[in-house]
């Protein structure tokens, strides 16, 4: 049950950096507005698992793994967006 909410509370932080994305970078959207929320949707998926289970992994406490999965995959998700838009250019 904990990795469905897990799941859910990442999507939306994963739309949420999408439509952040939008504000920050207005006209610069090389895949496009649905791209920029699947993407940022994605990444707040896979860094918010990989936290989940890498941090207990490699012997932190639960604390830090909490702190990890609220904080990294926002990050994550706009540095992914930032590097496509980069690449793009």
């Amino acid at each position: 049950m904990e990795i469905l909410i897990l799941i859910v509370a990442m999507t939306i932080v994963g739309l949420i950096i999408g439509a952040v994305a939008g504000a920050i970078w207005k006209d610069n959207r090389p895949i496009g507005v649905k791209g920029d929320y699947i993407v940022a949707v994605i990444a707040a998926i896979l860094t918010g698992l990989l936290d989940w289970y890498v941090i207990p992994a490699m012997g932190f406490s639960d604390t830090l793994k909490y702190f990890g999965v609220a904080l990294e995959p926002p990050m994550a998700s706009l540095a992914i967006l930032w590097l496509i838009r980069v690449a793009k250019k």
